[in-house]
Order: structure tokens, then C-alpha cells, then sequence
């Protein structure tokens, strides 16, 4: 990437009534298609984590795949699928959760980490904080220590940060 910094917000799309009425959807493909801002995203995502003692990335299902995956390769070190039910061919550990627009229900490999692996868990947005503080319990059942969780968005508004209240958590972009 060269050295010109984009304002990563004017490449994030608002969707009104997505998926349901009310919902204000903020739309990451604008961002995605922009090779210039997704590098931006990776390269500051790097930065961030280059010199702490990580052991894996842990993705989300699905949009936190898009960040995670090159952010481990970046970082030299594995990935970590977190992933909905019936997707994963190993044993498993689950958690079902709500978030707000209905519920969901999560799964992690058992034996994903060695016991106190450190990681970095990123999905692609942070709203009322359900998916990823369901995340971060299934991170802890597998034996791993999270060092931090990482977003593009985060809707501050929507206070998820209140989850979370046991991790570090940082974010890009802030509505």
C-alpha cells in the first residue's frame, strides 16, 4: 500500500431497513471493493498486533473471515474458524445467544488452541455485542487467552462494549 491514508468511513455503504425494518445496516462491500481501503484496514489491523505475542486469529463467521484470515497471514500465524452450527467436522464446543434481530448460535473447534494460547478475535462489526462476547466465551471454553477483539465498526450507539467489559476491545471505524 502507498502512504495515503483514506477516511475509512466514506467506503461504508448505510443500508436502511436491513434486514429488517429499523435496522440501519452499514454495508462493508463498498469498503471491501476499494483495494486501496482494504489494505488500509489490514495494514492498521497489523500494526496493531505485529509486536504482541499472538498465537492465532480468530474469525467470525462469516464477514469476520474477510479480515481475519489475511490479518493471520500478515501475522504468521493461524486462523481460528468460529463458526455456525453443523460446519465444523470435529467435535465442538456451542453457544447459543441473542442478538438484535433474532438469535444465533455459534461453534468452535475443542481443540483449536493449545491451553493459553493468546489471540486476537476480529469480526467485521461491533453492535449490541452478542456474537462476540458469545465468541469470546467459546475462545476461553477451547483454553485461549483473548488479547483483544478487534472490529471495523463499531455502532457505539448500540453499547456493546458493555459485553465486554472483561477483554480489550478496539475498533476503526466508530458510529
Amino acid at each position: 500500500m502507498d502512504n495515503k491514508q483514506v477516511d475509512l468511513e466514506k467506503y461504508i455503504r448505510n443500508v436502511p431497513d436491513f434486514p429488517i425494518p429499523g435496522i440501519q445496516f452499514k454495508d462493508i462491500t463498498t469498503l471491501l471493493r476499494d483495494g486501496t481501503a482494504l489494505h488500509q484496514v489490514i495494514d492498521l489491523l497489523a500494526e496493531r498486533y505485529q509486536n504482541r505475542a499472538i498465537d492465532a486469529v480468530v474469525g467470525i463467521e462469516s464477514r469476520g473471515f474477510i479480515f481475519s484470515a489475511p490479518l493471520a497471514y500478515r501475522l504468521g500465524v493461524g486462523l481460528v474458524p468460529v463458526r455456525k452450527p453443523g460446519k465444523l467436522p470435529a467435535s465442538t464446543y456451542q453457544i447459543a445467544y441473542a442478538l438484535e434481530y433474532g438469535t444465533n448460535t455459534l461453534e468452535i473447534h475443542k481443540d483449536s488452541f493449545t491451553p493459553g494460547a493468546r489471540v486476537v478475535v476480529v469480526d467485521d462489526l461491533l453492535a449490541t455485542g452478542g456474537t462476540i462476547a458469545a465468541a469470546c466465551e467459546l475462545v476461553e471454553m477451547a483454553g485461549a487467552v483473548i488479547e483483544e477483539v478487534a472490529f471495523v465498526i463499531e455502532l457505539e450507539f448500540l453499547g456493546g462494549r458493555q459485553k465486554l467489559t472483561n477483554y480489550s476491545a478496539f475498533s476503526l471505524v466508530k458510529y
